[in-house]
């Protein structure tokens, strides 16, 4: 990576994807578990000439990935990288998958490889008990007009399948009715080169040794207390939270500190914390101290560049936690975006909102209609989502996931708040009155679509 490129975004890595048409579904769709990815496709095909768009690829991304490895053999020879460059290696159950398909369709005894190393495919074929076969490697040359050739006299002589890791190759085979199969990386094998393009990146490396700070706090601590008949009782409840608390930094490599009464707060680091809540997802502690100890905590983490700015944002999570009522994780990064609730037990998803419209005017017009900023931001985030300022009250009950009671008094109170106002009515083929369209006005001056 040239050491004037600057990354903006923290939140957001710029990959590069060269590939051809046929893999994009694949890889876009493997790309949904790597958030932090923003990918640049490049569609390549036999008319492409593929260092060219590399190269201005490069001033675009911070890390390139080929779905071909030919397509990064020939460009490997044509350009010099000046960042990570990976390609998606035929060795997994990718390859796998293509000997299976070639061994119902026709047979393992004669095969003719390129692009594959031929030590994979003994491997493979060991697991699915052949011992009885020959394979043709093809050693040295990556043009697909010799590779073609390559094939054909095997096929020719032999009567060998193609196993092939060039689609060019494959489709040219098959017009001349030649038996092949074209390995693909899998979902699982394209998982693996991204998590590897990933670690390769500059952001990620600065995000792994990134400060995390944690704020932990006993739900309702006065109510907790007041359950316990002696002082000794209150003091084993906070010893028995406090060593479940240091278990759990333990886990983290981290540093715990008891501020007091019913609040401790830790420091760990981000590439610790994202392995251990499997990519901010499972925080089992706030099951496990309610299971033992019966009692709740609200648990805030901050993300930052200096320990101040992590502190300062795991008390805003925390003032999120509290405000929906305990029991709950909220994470706010370092560009303030939130991340939350983020579920104790399970891999449900979260929502994902930007905690930068929390601002005095907002706070103010939150109070005004009666609920937490907390809550506020969230329906913001929500109603942003649908690109639309304008809903009758189902509308709004169905985007927001409430009854239609609850909608209908929402926007009583966004209307005495001047947060809204009535713009029209809308008929309905049934009998009834018709239903009000209201207009978001919140939305429309904070500009949140």
């Amino acid at each position: 990576m040239p050491e004037n490129k600057i990354v903006n975004d923290t939140s957001e890595i710029n990959i590069g994807i060269i590939t051809p048409q046929a893999l994009v579904n694949r890889t876009q769709e493997t790309l949904k578990n790597f958030p932090n990815f923003k990918p640049i496709f490049r569609v390549i095909d036999s008319e492409t000439v593929i260092p060219d768009i590399t190269q201005e690829l490069m001033n675009d991304v911070e890390v390139l990935i080929f779905t071909e490895y030919n397509a990064y053999k020939s460009v490997k020879k044509a350009i010099n990288f000046t960042i990570p460059v990976h390609h998606m290696p035929l060795m997994g159950t990718g390859l796998y998958r293509s000997l299976s398909i070639i061994k119902s369709g026709y047979s393992l005894q004669c095969l003719s490889i390129d692009t594959v190393e031929e030590k994979y495919v003994e491997q493979i074929l060991l697991e699915l008990e052949e011992d009885n076969y020959e394979i043709f490697a093809c050693k040295g040359s990556s043009q697909v007009d010799e590779v073609v050739q390559f094939h054909i006299v095997n096929y020719k002589s032999f009567r060998a399948v193609a196993l092939t890791g060039i689609q060019e190759v494959s489709i040219r085979l098959s017009e001349l009715e030649i038996p092949n199969e074209w390995v693909t990386p899998t979902q699982q094998d394209m998982t693996v080169s991204l998590e590897r393009a990933l670690l390769a990146t500059n952001t990620r490396r600065n995000k792994e040794s990134q400060i995390v700070f944690g704020l932990v706090n006993i739900d309702n601590f006065k109510g907790v207390v007041e359950r316990y008949a002696s002082e000794y009782d209150v003091q084993l409840l906070k010893l028995n939270v406090h060593q479940m608390l240091l278990d759990y930094t333990k886990l983290l490599d981290g540093h715990l500190i008891n501020l007091g009464g019913e609040e401790y707060s830790f420091i760990t680091t981000r590439g610790i914390f994202e392995r251990e809540t499997r990519g901010y997802k499972f925080i089992p502690l706030l099951q496990e101290i309610k299971n033992e100890l019966g009692i709740t905590i609200s648990l805030g983490v901050g993300f930052g560049l200096t320990a101040a700015e992590a502190g300062n944002h795991a008390r805003l999570a925390l003032r999120q936690s509290k405000e929906l009522g305990g029991n709950v994780c909220y994470i706010v990064r370092e560009d303030r975006s939130v991340l939350g609730p983020v579920d104790i037990t399970t891999h449900k998803q979260y929502e994902r909102y930007n905690l930068a419209i929390t601002d005095p005017y907002l706070l103010d017009k939150a109070q005004k209609a009666g609920m937490s900023a907390a809550y506020m931001t969230k329906l913001m985030a929500r109603v942003s989502r649908q690109k639309k300022i304008n809903y009758t009250a189902p509308e709004l009950a169905s985007t927001l996931n409430v009854t239609l009671r609850s909608a209908n008094r929402i926007l009583l109170k966004w209307t005495d708040a001047e947060l809204v106002e009535i713009i029209g009515e809308e008929k309905v083929t049934h009998k009834g009155r018709p239903r009000r369209i209201y207009r978001l006005c919140f939305i429309e001056e904070d500009n949140q679509l």
